[in-house]
């Protein structure tokens, strides 16, 4: 079958989309072979064929940590006796759904930034609402990655410029800060960033955050 100009030129600029635009699925495509552990090209393949596919592979990447993050919220809603067993079930890290949602919960889906990945908002999650969306609107108008966001908000922070919450002040024994380093560490976070993310997580889920708080520490 022949395929028209008008739809070769449709072809082209659909291939050329941004790679957070349309829905989060890779299309079927006999020259791709996509399984849970590898993925199979042919030979051959075209370049803007081969582009296509990598941004449709980031778009399903970086959704599904939102995926992740709105259903684990979902099941805390309405299932609270029963989520954590499901969860469980099937056999999914709860402390990275735990991370997810986290996330998910300080932004509302009107309020986040389909041109910035997850991990863009994952960096400004712990400061205020209005610092988030000044944070983000820079980001996505700078063509920042992940790196520079995190970069200019500590600078910022670090600088006396900004901060993320009121100075606290605590006098803790030294092994309290070891232990909370190491746990901070483990997380991918600074001392501070931890402290927050599990403040806010025990005043979301104050049922299980001592038990969380326990398990965090013990590495």
């Amino acid at each position: 079958m022949r395929t028209s100009a008008g739809q070769a030129a449709r072809g082209s600029e659909q291939a050329a989309q941004s790679p957070v635009e349309g829905r989060a699925r890779l299309t079927p495509d006999a020259r791709m072979a996509p399984r849970r552990t590898a993925l199979t090209l042919s030979p051959g393949l075209p370049l803007a064929q081969w582009r296509h596919i990598g941004r449709q592979i980031f778009v399903v990447s970086d959704s599904s940590a939102w995926w992740l993050g709105d259903w684990l919220i979902y099941g805390r809603k309405e299932y609270p006796d029963r989520y954590r067993k499901a969860v469980a079930d099937t056999g999914l890290d709860y402390q990275t759904l735990r991370n997810y949602a986290w996330v998910a919960g300080k932004f509302e889906p009107a309020r986040r930034h389909a041109q910035l990945s997850f991990q863009h908002h994952a960096e400004v999650a712990g400061c205020p609402a209005e610092e988030r969306e000044v944070w983000l609107t820079r980001a996505e108008q700078g063509g920042w990655s992940r790196n520079e966001l995190r970069r200019r908000t500590r600078t910022r922070r670090d600088s006396g410029g900004g901060s993320l919450a009121p100075q606290v002040q605590l006098d803790l024994p030294s092994d309290h800060r070891v232990r909370w380093e190491r746990a901070a560490a483990a997380a991918g976070l600074d001392l501070l960033e931890w402290i927050v993310r599990m403040l806010d997580e025990a005043a979301d889920d104050p049922g299980e955050s001592a038990a969380l708080l326990d398990a965090s520490l013990e590495i």
